[in-house]
């Protein structure tokens, strides 16, 4: 459904963020992209959905690909009405707005009545407490029910291509895991294929078809779940299980992971 092809991002003109990088999303799938702050991982789907032009980026080289189409061209909102959509990192619910009319904004590019009331029902089933808080101000909302309304708010937007950026940055491992759980059931209930950019490997690897790490603007690995968590770099950096003394991650020298991942 999607195939990022040597990718390279600038920003003003000068700062080289993204160098070189190439991912494919199959459709149907959840697909993981790991890696520490400053990897690019935020930047690679604001390459996707359109996004840079508002930060002074722009993809300066290869192409991406959506449904058979190039979309590295186009305006965000063409992006959006081509079946892509992305859940910023931080929620960016419209805190002014109710619950309902947060979700209702979800789906203003649609004109099909029928499948919106149908849509709109769905996400009061998948989240039962945002029906509870429906008239609530979105800025009232707890860190997860804010989280949850801006899934609902990309599921009324009914996207062929669902990306989440850091669904669990900031919250409670009890609210991660229901989340991540209805994120799965979404895949395969409503089969959205979904492209997930996260920080906690564990989780993220749990739901993931296939897995992509990143190191400073390139994937350095990729596999299937089962694969990558059996590398013994991966369990040591990122799931907290390599063999021998335990290393911070922050305190290893570039070139010195980079000569790791490569051999």
């Amino acid at each position: 459904m999607l195939t990022v092809n040597n990718i390279e991002v600038i920003y003003d003109d000068v700062i080289l963020v993204l160098k070189g990088l190439s991912l494919h999303v199959p459709k149907g799938q959840i697909v993981a992209v790991l890696g520490s702050n400053g990897a690019g991982k935020t930047t690679t789907l604001k390459a996707i959905s359109g996004l840079l032009k508002t930060e002074e980026g722009e993809v300066t080289d290869g192409t991406i690909v959506f449904d058979g189409e190039r979309i590295d061209r186009l305006p965000p909102e063409e992006v959006v009405r081509r079946g892509v959509f992305q859940v910023m990192e931080g929620r960016r619910v419209f805190e002014d707005l109710t619950v309902e009319e947060n979700i209702v904004m979800g789906g203003y590019s649609r004109r099909d009545r029928a499948g919106l009331r149908r849509d709109f029902a769905l996400c009061f089933d998948y989240f039962p407490r945002l029906k509870e808080r429906r008239r609530k101000l979105a800025g009232y909302l707890s860190g997860g029910e804010q989280q949850m309304l801006a899934i609902s708010r990309a599921l009324m937007a009914r996207p062929k291509m669902m990306m989440l950026d850091e669904p669990s940055l900031g919250l409670a491992p009890l609210l991660v895991k229901e989340i991540f759980r209805i994120v799965k059931r979404i895949n395969q209930e409503e089969k959205t294929t979904l492209l997930l950019v996260e920080q906690n490997a564990n989780l993220a690897l749990s739901i993931a078809d296939y897995g992509y790490i990143m190191e400073n603007g390139r994937v350095v690995l990729d596999g299937e779940p089962d694969k990558l968590r059996a590398n013994e770099d991966v369990k040591e950096f990122y799931l907290g299980g390599g063999a021998g003394e335990k290393k911070s991650y922050r305190n290893l020298k570039f070139y010195k992971r980079r000569k790791r991942w490569l051999s």
